[in-house]
């Protein structure tokens, strides 16, 4: 279905009845990819997930970057779930969607009642970071607009983040590509200048205040995220961490049976 939230027209897929359950994609993808997740889920959950701003059918206002940003998306969330007369939903977030789901809660606090983040940052810590990473995502953005999509997601599939994601069946990682390849220049640029980890508030600062019952999970292979996990659950008050053993930054992708297995017993185990 199509919504319209402030002048944009998001694309927005629900399944099932029950529990709602918000899924937040990462960068270059869209709400497809949770779609073996949500099969299963969507047996006992009323399962919505989100074409993210710059990705998938969502359209965004043009020549407004402002849109973009972390706290206009999670506005445009808020938006959603009263369009969908939902009260509150658990938040299930991959890398920039983890992002978000967290942002979602730091903003919204009484929107969300549990937090499941995949392989997810809040953000960074110290200004000198931050503007290296928007240093870098800028050039990454002018890169996408002046090369294109196809030698983007051919730079993109090939960073040590997703090496593991090589090993998958080829048809899945045609498909991933695939979806990759629709996206626009111009959005994923947007995206990035927007809503990067770099341009989004830091909530290293305020992770104790995030109460949120949380679930952190990442692949063992991601050592990056398996740092940044143990940090976060260390000051956040009601966050547990799993690891997944032979896996890489994105464990819905590598391992789809597991993971749906995984928030299926989180969510519903009170």
């Amino acid at each position: 279905m199509e919504i319209m939230i402030r002048g944009a027209v998001y694309h927005i897929e629900v399944k099932g009845e029950g529990k709602p359950v918000l899924f937040l994609h990462g960068f270059t993808s869209d709400s497809s990819t949770w779609e073996t997740i949500i099969n299963k889920l969507s047996k006992s959950a009323m399962c919505i997930a989100i074409d993210l701003p710059g990705h998938g059918k969502t359209v965004m206002p043009h020549n407004d970057l402002s849109r973009f940003s972390m706290e206009e998306v999670c506005r445009d969330l808020e938006f959603i779930l009263e369009h969908l007369n939902i009260r509150a939903a658990d938040a299930v977030g991959y890398s920039m969607g983890g992002r978000t789901a967290l942002s979602f809660a730091a903003f919204y606090p009484d929107k969300v009642r549990k937090l499941i983040l995949e392989s997810a940052s809040p953000g960074l810590e110290n200004t000198m970071e931050r503007e290296a990473r928007n240093k870098q995502d800028d050039q990454l953005a002018q890169f996408i607009l002046n090369e294109g999509i196809a030698a983007f997601v051919d730079r993109w599939e090939n960073i040590p983040l997703f090496e593991t994601q090589k090993k998958l069946d080829i048809e899945v990682q045609q498909k991933i590509r695939k979806k990759r390849m629709q996206n626009k220049p111009e959005y994923l640029a947007a995206s990035l200048q927007g809503m990067g980890t770099g341009r989004q508030p830091s909530w290293w600062g305020e992770l104790n205040k995030i109460k949120h019952e949380t679930l952190l999970i990442t692949g063992e292979k991601d050592r990056k995220f398996c740092q940044i996990a143990k940090k976060m659950a260390d000051q956040m008050p009601n966050a547990k961490k799993m690891l997944i053993p032979e896996t890489g930054h994105a464990i819905h992708v590598e391992q789809p049976e597991k993971f749906g297995t995984i928030i299926e017993e989180f969510l519903y185990t009170d």
